[in-house]
């Protein structure tokens, strides 16, 4: 089998009557086109008509020149065949010219309006613009300030902290210096002292040797004077003796209290005062003790001649 039998089998069937469609198509657009000349025939020429009327009147007038007909339009070309023939629109009249005329300077007015608007529109942005660049750069120079001023303020700190380390150092270095001066001030003091109490020493000492060949000291005492001084061993049984009388105390206790009194006393032997230095326990008998000095009012002298200036003696209730 061909290819145009395979072909044939699945093609559309043919379709009936389609030759007296084109026949009738032809005929359609036959007529179309003769009813158009013949309407553009009809138009292109115009009736003449003649009136004429005759006018009385007292007073003679001259009559118009008559209207004279414009020449009659070139007749239009021909269609062209087989083509759709187009309707030709009716001219403009006057009032259509002006429409048109207002139409069209509505139209060029909004034009305007809308180039009058976009140039406002591209000034506003333009401006707009410029405001943002302008804050912008006003943004700029206000962090660029608060940068400088924290800059400055940290520069500030760290020489207000340099100088405070700097007096710090120096305060150190003063005080450093002050405890050196003070230790060696101490310390030369302290060898002074040394000095001035081994100077002290060897005048004892010097003294001690002149003085070793005339003293009259015990074999073993340890003095360094050339005779010894004080009062003697009875000399306090002497002072109890004489202030003794003076004591009055009538209580019989049954221990036997002892009363330590300081005794101060001029050269003379007057006596200046007394104290109490150790309490017997018995507040009667301290009492009458230091009545009984205050009574005597007179130290005897000692086997040298002289009066103790100061002396403690026990007062006892029974020896």
């Amino acid at each position: 089998m061909s290819s145009t039998t395979h072909r044939l089998e699945f093609g559309p069937p043919p379709t009936d009557g389609l030759s007296r469609s084109l026949v009738l198509a032809v005929l359609a657009h036959l007529v179309l086109v003769g009813a158009l000349t013949l309407g553009v025939q009809w138009r292109r020429t115009a009736p003449t008509v003649e009136v004429q009327a005759e006018l009385w009147s007292a007073i003679p007038q001259a009559a118009a020149p008559r209207l004279v007909e414009p020449p009659p339009p070139p007749p239009p070309p021909p269609p062209a065949p087989a083509t759709v023939a187009r309707p030709i629109p009716a001219p403009p009249s006057p009032d259509a010219d002006i429409a048109l005329q207002r139409e069209r300077q509505r139209l060029e007015k909004e034009k305007q309006r809308a180039a009058q608007q976009r140039e406002q529109d591209r000034l506003a942005a333009l401006e707009k613009k410029r405001e943002q660049e302008l804050r912008e750069k006003e943004q700029k120079q206000k962090l660029a300030a608060q940068k400088k001023q924290e800059q400055e303020r940290q520069a500030a700190l760290d020489k207000q902290r340099a100088q405070e380390q700097r007096e710090k150092e120096k305060l150190a270095a003063e005080t450093k210096r002050e405890r050196e001066r003070e230790q060696e001030r101490l310390q030369a003091q302290k060898v002074k002292e040394d000095e001035v109490r081994l100077e002290a020493q060897r005048q004892v000492n010097l003294q001690r040797i002149a003085g070793l060949a005339g003293a009259s000291g015990a074999p073993g005492a340890a003095g360094t004077a050339l005779k010894a001084s004080g009062p003697s061993s009875s000399y306090g049984g002497r002072v109890s003796a004489i202030v003794k009388p003076n004591i009055v105390f009538i209580d019989n206790p049954q221990d036997n209290p002892t009363a330590l009194v300081e005794v101060r006393a001029a050269p003379d032997g007057t006596i200046i005062s007394r104290k109490l230095v150790k309490s017997s326990g018995n507040k009667a008998w301290d009492d009458a003790v230091l009545k009984a000095i205050d009574k005597t009012v007179l130290l005897p002298r000692d086997i040298d001649g002289t009066v103790p200036p100061l002396l403690e003696i026990n007062f006892r209730r029974r020896d």
